[in-house]
């Protein structure tokens, strides 16, 4: 019995230990700028810290976002995000920002963020996202925005992660390689084969 009773216990501890790293961790130092440099010595996640010494103003700056996205898509909307990808110096410090520009009647498709709580600030124009200017999507909750005004609208996101990961429903369920068998898809959305057999035309990957 205390055999079983000790299993359960590591058991527990290994996923809260899983669990807990499915979020950034807390910084043990003041910042850690990225680097692709595989001779660095240190790794944190999943970038390497630059030398401290080498470290410059520049590494904290990011100068594009009072450039407006290019709208002229298929979607009528633009995402230009600021992850630790685009500013090395958000490394290690859990955050991120996008800049979201919409055309009138653009949307941002539904889709989640695995890493990442996102909190929406609507700037200018008016988007269906739920109500009031400032609105929450909790962590891989399926969210979208769509710009149900005549003029263009801009909004901001906060996004809790440094890299958050972005999955569009969409891409994913019609798009997915290899692709999901069509019978499946056929039930678990009540759609017709035609269409099933035509979406995943649509979101199969150029």
């Amino acid at each position: 019995m205390k055999g079983v009773s000790f299993l359960a216990t590591v058991t527990i501890l290994a996923l809260a230990s899983y669990i807990a790293s499915a979020y950034d961790p807390s910084p043990l130092q003041d910042f850690c700028v990225a680097i692709n440099d595989i001779k660095s010595c240190v790794f944190v996640n999943g970038k390497f810290c630059k030398d401290p010494a080498m470290v410059s103003a520049n590494d904290f700056f990011f100068y594009e976002l009072n450039i407006p996205g290019n709208t002229g898509n298929k979607v009528g909307s633009n995402v230009t995000l600021v992850n630790v990808d685009k500013l090395v110096g958000l490394n290690t410090l859990g955050i991120s920002l996008a800049h979201l520009d919409f055309a009138p009647y653009g949307l941002n498709p539904p889709h989640t963020h695995p890493r990442s709580t996102e909190l929406l600030v609507v700037i200018k124009g008016t988007l269906l996202v739920g109500f009031g200017d400032v609105f929450v999507f909790p962590v891989g909750l399926i969210h979208f925005q769509f710009n149900i005004g005549k003029t263009n609208a801009l909004a901001f996101a906060c996004l809790s992660s440094q890299n958050l990961g972005v999955i569009t429903t969409a891409n994913a369920v019609f798009g997915s390689v290899p692709p999901i068998n069509p019978d499946v898809l056929i039930n678990a959305f009540q759609l017709d084969k035609g269409v099933v057999e035509y979406l995943q035309k649509v979101f199969a990957p150029k």
